[in-house]
């Protein structure tokens, strides 16, 4: 394996990216991997850590990149050694140019918004009869191109209209490509210490300075959605407590991307057990309330039930992670996946007992819109 750490911009990154590479880029760092000198799939991901070491040490690679389904229970998780690694990193956010891309020829809602109004609405009910704090229902919206979709151009348009927000790409099984762009860090391990960002609670920007600032303030002030936010942060404290000595908690504190005001709470702590690897903690993690909902297996079944479509990769996690152990998984939403002249769309959000159905619906059209401007997309 070949690793290369010449002088880059992440951004410059984001631009070497080809189809079936691997990408994590934020505005001041970024990994890019391509080749394939192993590969390692399994649906337990215990057993996929597992088998690292030793695939570590027969291929002589040194790190492993890949992505975790949403469901671990029935798909497996898949993570490539690749061949060559490039990395970067900045104290610039340099923003490349933007790529024309073909528009698409057909547009299609998954499910319709009536029915994913009457999804919320049921799963509103749905919450105290199973005694559930929340589930997150998602949507999907398929595009048809008339000609096969441009990956890589997709790919640096994310880096684009996303710079403070961690880009991805991943082959997936079958020659499919997931690509998105995350405001959401799972998990990263350097040496000792362990960090996690929890996102959870949202409302529209605004063009409006005036009302942007408005919807901001309202999200801080909304008990809803420190309700939503409690529940992943407390998830996420309980799931590291027994892998750390100390945790930190700060937040949350309002966030956003070009669309979304967000909640946001950073955890950070110090490893207990050194040979605890980011895989291992990213899996002990995953899916978090802030994308399947609390407790995990009932509200793992509402989404199944309510749902029109398998999740698969939408709503897992992306990353890497190196023969130390050291590594960084993104929570994959705001994505995409690829497929010939195909694109489907994801987007979701918490359901808690307080939620609107139309609120709701509105806020994932909001997402869809983020996505589809980002990749330079006019629908």
């Amino acid at each position: 394996m070949t690793t290369s750490t010449a002088p880059a911009t992440p951004a410059d990154l984001a631009a070497r990216y080809e189809r079936g590479d691997f990408l994590l880029a934020t505005a001041r760092h970024a990994l890019l991997a391509s080749g394939v000198v192993a590969t390692a799939t399994e649906t337990e991901p215990s057993r996929l850590s597992g088998a690292l070491p030793g695939l570590f040490t027969d291929s002589g690679a040194s790190i492993a990149v890949g992505v975790l389904p949403f469901d671990t229970t029935s798909l497996p998780g898949h993570l490539v050694l690749p061949r060559a690694i490039h990395r970067a990193s900045s104290d610039h956010a340099a923003v490349p140019p933007r790529t024309a891309l073909p528009q698409p020829v057909k547009v299609t809602p998954v499910p319709e918004p009536e029915a994913h109004l009457a999804a919320v609405r049921a799963a509103v009910s749905a919450l105290s009869d199973r005694d559930l704090r929340k589930v997150v229902l998602a949507r999907a919206l398929d595009l048809d191109f008339g000609e096969a979709v441009p990956v890589a151009d997709v790919v640096r348009n994310l880096a684009n209209g996303n710079p403070r927000h961690t880009t991805y790409a991943a082959q997936l099984p079958g020659g499919r490509t997931l690509v998105g762009a995350t405001p959401e860090l799972l998990l990263s391990r350097t040496g000792g210490a362990v960090v996690s960002r929890p996102h959870a609670g949202s409302m529209p920007r605004s063009a409006d300075p005036a009302i942007d600032k408005a919807n901001g303030e309202a999200l801080l002030a909304s008990e809803k959605d420190h309700v939503e936010h409690a529940v992943v942060v407390e998830s996420v404290v309980e799931i590291l407590r027994p892998f750390c000595r100390t945790l930190d908690v700060r937040g949350p504190e309002l966030v956003s991307t070009p669309a979304i005001w967000h909640l946001s709470t950073t955890v950070t702590g110090e490893l207990i057990d050194q040979d605890v690897t980011a895989l291992d903690l990213a899996a002990a993690l995953h899916p978090t309330p802030a994308v399947c909902g609390t407790p995990t297996g009932a509200a793992r079944s509402l989404v199944q039930e309510l749902e029109p479509f398998d999740r698969e990769y939408y709503a897992g996690a992306v990353g890497w992670v190196d023969a130390a152990g050291d590594g960084e998984w993104a929570v994959g939403i705001r994505c995409a996946e690829i497929a010939g002249t195909s694109m489907r769309l994801y987007a979701g959000g918490g359901i808690v007992p307080a939620s609107d159905p139309r609120t709701e619906l509105d806020e994932t059209s909001a997402k869809f819109r983020t996505l589809l401007a980002a990749m330079g997309l006019e629908i």
